[in-house]
């Protein structure tokens, strides 16, 4: 069994049913930077899915680009967040803005910040196999 291939799948599980669970169920209105998010995030359930159950490691080159830029964003809106200087710098003109906070459970963990690490654990993942072919 590839554990580093199952635990990126079911990071990018989580998440998604997660973001689809607090638009969907809480009826929470994504904001631009969570659009974003998602449009990474969406596609690496299906293909890390896919890759787990035909063991094939050689997705790394096709979805280690979406999950780091999935982590660039998502830690940009984590920043947006938490550093009040940012706030000047939103680029969520129209709808919700980007740093407002649907959650904030025991004072900091919040939307992006649950997307940052489901991105950051995806990509140790596909690092670790990318290193792991190499041998």
């Amino acid at each position: 069994m590839n554990k580093p291939l199952l635990l990126a799948w079911v990071a990018a599980l989580i998440a998604t049913i997660g973001s689809l669970y607090f638009s969907e169920v809480l009826h929470y209105i994504p904001c631009t930077l969570c659009w974003y998010q998602r449009i990474f995030m969406y596609p690496l359930a299906i293909i890390l899915g896919i890759a787990f159950y035909r063991n094939d490691n050689d997705i790394v080159k096709y979805t280690l680009p979406l999950s780091i830029i999935g982590m660039i964003i998502s830690g940009y809106h984590t920043a947006l967040q938490k550093i009040p200087y940012l706030q000047q710098f939103e680029m969520c003109k129209s709808g919700v803005p980007c740093s407002k906070d649907y959650i904030n459970w025991l004072g900091f963990i919040t939307i992006p910040i649950l997307a940052f690490t489901a991105f950051t654990i995806i990509t140790i993942c596909l690092v670790i196999i990318a290193r792991n072919q190499k041998k």
